[in-house]
């Protein structure tokens, strides 16, 4: 536990002493992550009269915060810009009317289940429902308490029967949920699947884990992945203060067996929408050798209407990045058209009315 992280003394109240190989243990962190209402209420100081709607809220969207993330930010400050990110706030019980469980229609795409094929040359297969942390501005929110429905071997299996059968895909993008919570064996029994259908060519892993669980990123599970090459790693880090020592390390060990690692942030009220943080970020990545590949508008899904940023604003960031940062750090800034429609690739150069539809994912 690195003494200097503003979450540490909160976290030792939470956690008590813990040593250094214990905080360093993946499986330790997991099993004392923050999941239940009582502990978001000891965390939050609430008064009596907030208590019963935060058990609403922490029923309706699961919570789960690893310590070493809790560690990070700011409990006690509602806008740090971390907490913002896994603490559950009482605005996602408010419901506009635009916004809605899946705005991208991901379940009308789904030959089989779980498995998401919109594009011809590549599919989506979520693995797990499982996270280690659960990012309030998340895009499947309405799937969180589906704590058994995917993930099983059953479930894998029709996944990779479809793939098989179906000839124009040759990426398969391992997405869920977090499908490195799957245990290993399960997770390189359904790689090795995969690949080994003659006409899967590229695998793309999804996943949080090397910025809110860093530790499980270990030379045994990167010596896995390795076998599976041409592989890619794409992360999610929202904040510059995400990019921590562990956090470089657990990108730096994937590189170095040979597994590219590229960043998909997502444009977050309170959170990134400023170019001063957003520039500050993309260096940051590029200074442990992360592609920053796309910066999301974020999606009107239910319960994250308050992260959302204007378009606008969005334009502003990217035309003074475009104006000011090297090319290497600057992300594609895009919108997924609501209704499954595709992506829409947001340049500086256009607005809205004129952007132009691309095929990106």
């Amino acid at each position: 536990m690195n003494e200097e992280y503003p979450g540490v003394a909160a976290g030792q109240k939470l956690f008590g002493h813990v040593d250094r190989h214990e905080w360093n243990d993946w499986r330790w962190q997991l099993k004392h992550r923050i999941q239940t209402w009582e502990q978001l209420i000891e965390i939050l100081d609430l008064s009596k009269s907030d208590c019963a709607a935060y058990r609403e809220l922490v029923d309706t969207y699961r919570m789960s915060v690893t310590p070493y993330y809790f560690s990070l930010m700011n409990p006690s400050d509602p806008m740090d810009p971390l907490r913002l990110q896994c603490i559950p706030d009482i605005r996602e019980l408010w419901a506009a009317p635009e916004y809605v469980d899946d705005p991208l229609n991901e379940e009308r795409d789904m030959p089989v289940p779980d498995l998401i094929h919109r594009y011809p040359d590549r599919c989506l297969a979520m693995v797990t429902s499982a996270c280690a942390l659960y990012c309030r501005h998340c895009n499947r929110k309405r799937r969180w308490k589906d704590r058994m429905r995917y993930g099983s071997r059953d479930s894998l299996l029709q996944m990779v029967h479809y793939i098989s059968l179906t000839k124009s895909i040759r990426e398969v993008i391992v997405s869920g949920g977090d499908p490195l919570m799957l245990s290993r064996d399960r997770l390189e029994w359904f790689l090795r699947s995969v690949k080994d259908i003659s006409h899967v060519e590229i695998l793309r892993v999804g996943s949080r884990i090397p910025v809110v669980l860093p530790m499980r990123i270990t030379p045994d599970l990167c010596a896995m992945l390795r076998k599976y090459r041409p592989l890619w790693v794409v992360t999610q880090f929202n904040h510059p203060r995400e990019i921590t020592a562990e956090a470089a390390r657990a990108c730096e060990m994937l590189l170095e067996h040979g597994l590219p690692v590229c960043n998909q942030s997502v444009l977050l009220k309170g959170i990134n929408d400023s170019y001063h943080v957003m520039k500050d970020l993309l260096y940051g990545l590029q200074r442990i050798s992360v592609k920053p590949y796309y910066l999301f508008q974020c999606e009107p899904v239910r319960g994250t209407e308050h992260f959302h940023v204007d378009e606008d604003a969005g334009f502003r960031i990217m035309e003074d990045l475009w104006g000011t940062i090297s090319g290497l750090c600057i992300p594609r800034y895009v919108y997924d058209l609501p209704g499954g429609k595709g992506k829409l690739l947001l340049h500086p150069a256009s607005r809205p009315s004129d952007a132009i539809k691309e095929d990106l994912t």
